[in-house]
């Protein structure tokens, strides 16, 4: 109970801040709308759609009907139906992909980059499938072919969030490379998928060196040991990938439009950084021990 009320005083701070700004720039039309005031507040709202994630419910009704109706109403005496709470849903996904920022972790000059498939259906309704059609696209990994999208995460070296992105499942994964990096220094470790010499050039031009293995084809090429050492350790960001979907789960098949597939995968990028133990290669904490007098 404790993470839930730190998780809400954290959300409730950066709503006071955010919502008035927000409603500021918000884009005026000609009509008319009603700005009614909902009972929960954004803060309240956010909270729970986070804390699901940090559950062990793999469903987010069962949650809201179990959990929250059964055990949390103390907590939140204005709670709405569940019918409501889904209708409510789509408001959140501004603030949530606002307040993700702020839990940007820092960056050390350490940093691994990986993408990770998210299928929206099995393969064999993709002829059937409709929700996101037009946007999902087929794609393959060395797992197989899917349909979906594609997250794109860079972290540093303690498994904390550095910036991500969504592509279709089609996606080169080296495209979104600038984009994510475009505020990291120091050096980038990503596998054989990210090979590209004008990347490496375009990086390297803001202080940013690319370091992949090579291809079975490829000349061998002199690497530092610090360097090979490192690549070695890029499982670091699979094993963020695998808990994000086993444990956040930010991947089910049951979704029923975009916007709540993305307040699904931004709350659960939210809910890992509230993690207390991430996967982390322990570097800090040696340079730390060895320092000490």
């Amino acid at each position: 109970m404790s993470e839930l009320v730190a998780m809400f005083c954290d959300i409730d701070d950066f709503c006071k801040v955010f919502e008035p700004i927000y409603q500021q720039h918000l884009i005026a039309t000609e009509k008319r709308h009603r700005q009614r005031q909902c009972t929960l507040s954004l803060s309240e709202m956010m909270t729970l759609i986070v804390h699901f994630h940090r559950s062990h419910y793999r469903n987010f009704k069962a949650y809201y009907l179990l959990h929250v109706c059964g055990h949390l109403r103390p907590y939140f005496p204005k709670l709405v139906s569940y019918n409501r709470f889904v209708e409510l849903m789509p408001r959140a996904l501004v603030p949530l992909s606002v307040y993700l920022k702020t839990r940007w972790g820092t960056s050390s000059g350490i940093a691994f980059v990986d993408s990770t498939p998210l299928s929206v259906c099995h393969n064999r309704r993709i002829q059937s499938h409709k929700v996101f059609e037009g946007m999902a696209q087929r794609g393959k990994t060395s797992m197989g072919w899917f349909y979906g999208f594609k997250l794109h995460l860079v972290l540093n070296d303690e498994g904390e969030l550095l910036a991500c992105h969504v592509t279709p499942g089609n996606g080169d994964d080296r495209e979104p490379v600038y984009l994510l990096s475009r505020d990291l220094i120091g050096k980038l470790f990503g596998d054989k998928g990210y090979i590209s010499q004008t990347l490496h050039d375009e990086l390297l031009g803001q202080g940013l060196e690319l370091l992949t293995g090579i291809r079975k084809n490829m000349k061998n090429r002199l690497l530092r040991l610090w360097d090979k050492l490192m690549l070695r350790k890029r499982s670091l960001i699979e094993t963020v990938n695998d808990q994000l979907k086993n444990i956040s789960q930010i991947e089910h098949t049951r979704h029923r439009s975009l916007s709540g597939f993305m307040v699904n995968l931004v709350a659960g990028l939210i809910a890992y950084t509230f993690s207390p133990t991430k996967p982390s290669l322990g570097l800090r904490s040696r340079v730390r021990l060895v320092s000490r007098p």
